[in-house]
């Protein structure tokens, strides 16, 4: 089982927007890139921990290989936007990626290479170094926050977009 630690704005987005890939065993919101360990969800949007909101997905390479992981990713947010992701302004809705070694990162390398093209402003994700920073797990009420909230108004005018971006342009991806 492979592992990928990404961050493209609010992790409910990025959860829902990938979850459900063909390939994708399980998939975690939580907190990684900052100097507090067990942050909470109010720490991390009072600015204070520095972490990003991210999902941690466990996959099958035989399945689904990294760098498709990433173009999906790639698709569900903006790289282009520093700190932010439309409406939700902040350090933790930074667009980051965690690499496990020369191979993901080469990997990681080869997608921004193509995600390039699909903007005309510069890309501005972060890669950082998977063994150098703590996965926290989010609180329970984020797990499948868009399976479960579908009454939410946020879920309706930000994550559904985004889930169906994804599905719309992956669509061979997803289970049937």
């Amino acid at each position: 089982m492979a592992r990928l630690v990404v961050g493209g704005g609010c992790f409910w987005c990025i959860e829902a927007a990938m979850k459900d890939l063909r390939g994708v065993h399980g998939a975690r919101p939580g907190y990684a890139g900052g100097h507090v360990e067990h942050p909470t969800y109010e720490q991390v949007c009072a600015k204070r921990t520095g972490h990003a909101e991210v999902v941690e997905f466990d996959y099958d390479e035989a399945i689904i290989d990294h760098a498709t992981m990433l173009r999906v990713f790639f698709t569900a947010h903006d790289p282009t936007q520093r700190n932010r992701q439309g409406n939700d302004v902040g350090p933790q809705y930074r667009s980051i990626v965690f690499v496990d070694g020369d191979h993901e990162r080469a990997s990681l390398e080869t997608v921004l290479g193509e995600v390039a093209e699909w903007y005309d402003e510069g890309i501005v994700t972060e890669i950082e170094d998977l063994n150098a920073h703590p996965f926290w797990t989010a609180e329970a009420v984020h797990h499948d926050y868009f399976a479960n909230n579908p009454q939410n108004p946020y879920c309706g005018f930000v994550v559904a977009p985004k889930v169906n971006k994804v599905r719309a342009k992956h669509a061979a991806l997803f289970e049937r």
